[in-house]
């Protein structure tokens, strides 16, 4: 899942080993005792040796390089990153921090790209930090031979924009994700004319890099404070879910200085020629994976300017307070509204009962204009970029089938990566509707 699996916290050395050692010990237990369990110990140790000499030997090699699938649209796309800084709100992470800071990705369609370099999917010491960070918050990924600094991307660094007014999506990322995991998709909507907003929640995200350091911030890198599932805190699930909605409430505003003209990044960094002229804020939907997909829902209930969102597999209510009881709905799910929302599920989410409810609940509303869709044979990551990373690394020997079912599902790329393309192009096609290309 990725509502907050359990991450590094405080101090980024310490966390990282109290968190994989933390996981390890997980596996070790429910292996238990006795002769059974004693084989399976050792076949698990045999097939964790040879995944990381499997490993060993693309690490030596520099690394697999993972590739993004193409997008299909008939627009090339510009890139361009956001350092936003909100001064009216503390971070609800870390007291030390008197404002809260965002980074953002705006995918865009491009008027020419030839003389400007292809966008990284991460960034050098983004991925060295994902490299620690993404195997601890989910132990099915390999813990070397993957070179996650040398996939790029199909967006042109500061390309100059189609100075065409077009429909603007907000992109939430799942809960300890960063938002460079939702590129694939984001690509594939920007292409088929649309301005794609990709937003980091920064102490939440795995992790974030910022331009610089700042007086309360002594590294551009900033790790997750996550160190346990929001799901079985009520109070963290509040916070982390209040605090992301927010956080794109405020980069709506941002948007809009960005539209009549004014530049909103922090330093006053050169944006791309006629990208405030290629946004139309009438027309703004706004899509989500897991926490993600909570926060696009309650996001599009608290503010009038959402027309459509999309909820990737989020749940609409709050973890219960004791055993046996249930959970308070979000107001979206208790009360309805009356705009476009899709529910996009797999049949391989392992907690379908417990989203079951709260989505239930949303169907339920009559004037509302909520549907749901399924997406069989896949789980719950195949919303993000390991949909297509996953795959490749089963076939080079780095993860398990059974570690790609639990993240993926079973389900071919081929398939999976254009169905949610699809379901979500086409949704936000019929309610905010784009351009063709000109």
């Amino acid at each position: 899942m990725s509502h907050g699996k359990p991450g590094p916290g405080p101090s980024a050395v310490s966390r990282r080993t109290v968190t994989a050692s933390a996981v390890l010990a997980t596996a070790l237990t429910a292996l238990g005792g006795g002769a059974t369990q004693a084989r399976a110990r050792e076949r698990a140790a045999r097939e964790q040796a040879a995944r990381e000499q499997t490993a060993q030997a693309w690490a030596d090699s520099g690394g697999l390089v993972l590739r993004l699938p193409a997008p299909t649209g008939p627009y090339r796309i510009g890139a361009v990153t956001l350092h936003l800084v909100d001064r009216s709100r503390r971070d609800p992470w870390n007291p030390g921090i008197p404002v809260r800071e965002l980074m953002v990705t705006v995918f865009y369609p491009a008027r020419a790209v030839r003389a400007y370099p292809r966008a990284p999917h991460m960034t050098p010491a983004a991925a060295r930090s994902f490299t620690v960070l993404g195997p601890a918050m989910r132990p099915q990924l390999p813990r070397a031979g993957v070179d996650w600094a040398a996939t790029p991307t199909h967006a042109h660094l500061g390309a100059p924009a189609h100075p065409v007014p077009r429909p603007v999506l907000l992109y939430s990322p799942g809960g300890g994700d960063p938002r460079t995991l939702g590129t694939g998709l984001a690509e594939e909507l920007a292409s088929r004319g649309h301005v794609v907003v990709t937003i980091d929640h920064p102490g939440d995200a795995s992790e974030v890099e910022f331009p610089t350091t700042t007086a309360y911030r002594d590294d551009v890198l900033r790790d997750t404070v996550l160190v346990k599932d929001p799901r079985t805190d009520p109070e963290l699930f509040r916070t982390l879910i209040g605090t992301r909605v927010a956080d794109t409430r405020f980069v709506l505003d941002r948007l809009e200085e960005l539209a009549v003209g004014r530049n909103p990044d922090a330093a006053g960094r050169a944006l791309p020629l006629d990208l405030g002229r290629a946004l139309d804020l009438r027309r703004v939907g706004i899509y989500g994976h897991s926490a993600g997909g909570t926060t696009a829902a309650q996001a599009m209930y608290e503010d009038d300017r959402v027309g459509a969102a999309v909820n990737l597999e989020g749940y609409l209510d709050h973890p219960a307070g004791a055993p046996g009881r249930e959970g308070e709905l979000f107001p979206v799910a208790r009360d309805g509204v009356d705009r476009p929302l899709l529910l996009l599920g797999t049949d391989g989410f392992t907690d379908r009962k417990a989203l079951e409810r709260s989505w239930a609940a949303m169907l339920a509303h009559p004037r509302g204009s909520t549907v749901r869709r399924q997406l069989d044979g896949a789980a719950h990551g195949v919303f993000t970029d390991y949909a297509a990373f996953v795959p490749r690394l089963q076939a080079a020997g780095l993860m398990t089938a059974e570690g790609r079912a639990e993240l993926v599902g079973p389900l071919d790329p081929a398939v999976s990566v254009p169905a949610v393309r699809h379901h979500v192009a086409a949704f936000f096609g019929r309610h905010l509707g784009a351009r063709r290309a000109q």
